[in-house]
């Protein structure tokens, strides 16, 4: 436990941890079960295209979500792409810019234009008000995020969706097995889009899925995803190679047998990190609505530099000296990343509340990997640079440029 300035490894002192804790760490179910599926796939030497892995993990997620589409795919960017071109989406298409940049590229890449909207700070969800100042003719389609898991204003944007006569999306990339009103996500607007990357609390190793209930729609998703083939020597439209491999769908299906044990472990880990960091000034955690489902597997605090000495970039510093790879999700924005920034060069002026937060998230280890012993080291380092920022901030401008107390560029996290 640190109680000494010079106890903090970033002025020499013994790192909290001899490993390294990513964000993200993938969690791994009954591995034995695992094994089992993948002898027997090799057995039956069926290894992609539309296996019975892959329909069992898709039946069993749309029963699990209560939707009657399920189309499962290699990956959730591929997923979203599928899903716009489905849809024929075009000209312009709003959504947050508090997002991974995925969700922007899957637009451009298919030269609809990202119409950047402004957050609700308290929610980080994209905001319904700024939604509609931001429709023009050329909208097609809104894309709501649901951050964090917690689900974004459904029905203010379905009632605009529907005012306006535009599609409604979901990029549901977080918010596995999470609810809106006691019904599950991936229920809502036109189709929503999940991720199952390892960094996922449930994953495939890599995969997504697109979920609807309408059946044109789900129809044509499928056709995509499958080069367009409509039978064994019959295409009859266009598509690409989007599908899930047996071997992805074997982990999801084994991931699923333990998601419920997956939950209450990020459960119990944000309840010690609510407890430890309680009424920290400058700090807040933010906490998910226990009326609802959750996964829990965010852990995202807030850093005022206002009301603390100590700046989120330095406290994120402080931590990987650690060896606590805390993660600034989602800097800098959408906006401020190629090639938008070169598109919309003035964007920033329209997002303030985006600008604000991209400074002040950060976002902490969770999952199977850890414990309440991992938890309450994390927040003693957290809790005495607070406590002591302003002697830690002293003691780094005797020795350095102030500039060197920002961290270099340590990459951005995948959605």
């Amino acid at each position: 436990m640190k109680s000494h300035i010079d106890n903090l490894a970033i002025f020499g002192g013994p790192p909290a941890f001899r490993e390294k804790l990513h964000v993200g760490r993938p969690n791994v179910g009954n591995r034995e079960r695992l094994r089992q599926r993948i002898e027997d796939l090799l057995d039956r030497r069926w290894l992609t295209n539309q296996g019975p892995y892959v329909q069992e993990l898709e039946g069993q997620i749309a029963d699990m979500l209560g939707v009657k589409h399920c189309v499962a795919m290699c990956n959730g960017t591929i997923a979203l792409e599928i899903a716009i071109r489905a849809l024929e989406l075009s000209g312009e298409v709003i959504l947050p810019s508090f997002t991974f940049i995925a969700t922007a590229h899957a637009l451009q890449w298919q030269k609809i234009t990202p119409i950047f909207c402004d957050i609700d700070p308290l929610t980080h969800n994209i905001d319904p008000k700024r939604v509609e100042e931001l429709i023009t003719p050329q909208t097609s389609a809104i894309i709501g995020v649901h951050l964090w898991g917690r689900p974004c204003d459904i029905d203010a944007l379905t009632h605009i969706a529907r005012q306006r006569n535009l599609r409604l999306l979901f990029d549901a990339a977080h918010a596995f097995s999470c609810s809106y009103k006691g019904r599950m996500l991936g229920t809502f607007g036109d189709v929503a889009i999940f991720r199952f990357h390892a960094t996922k609390f449930f994953n495939t190793f890599e995969g997504g899925a697109a979920v609807s209930n309408n059946n044109d729609l789900a129809r044509k998703v499928r056709l995509m995803h499958n080069f367009g083939f409509t039978g064994y020597d019959e295409v009859s439209d266009i598509g690409t190679n989007a599908k899930m491999s047996e071997v992805a769908a074997a982990m999801g299906l084994t991931s699923l047998e333990s998601i419920d044990e997956f939950i209450e472990k990020n459960r119990q880990n944000y309840e010690h990190y609510r407890q430890l960091l309680a009424e920290l000034p400058g700090l807040s955690l933010l906490t998910y609505d226990e009326r609802e489902k959750s996964n829990y597997q965010y852990i995202v605090i807030e850093v005022d530099d206002d009301l603390t000495a100590v700046s989120r970039d330095l406290l994120q510093e402080i931590l990987w000296a650690e060896n606590v790879l805390a993660r600034r999700y989602f800097y800098p924005g959408c906006h401020n990343m190629e090639p938008y920034r070169s598109y919309l060069p003035d964007a920033c002026m329209s997002l303030p509340n985006t600008e604000r937060l991209v400074r002040r998230v950060l976002t902490l280890p969770t999952g199977t990997a850890i414990g309440p012993s991992e938890v309450a080291r994390i927040c003693n380092v957290i809790r005495f640079t607070i406590g002591h920022g302003n002697e830690i901030v002293h003691r780094l401008l005797q020795h350095t440029t102030p500039q060197s107390l920002v961290p270099p560029s340590l990459g951005l996290p995948s959605k």
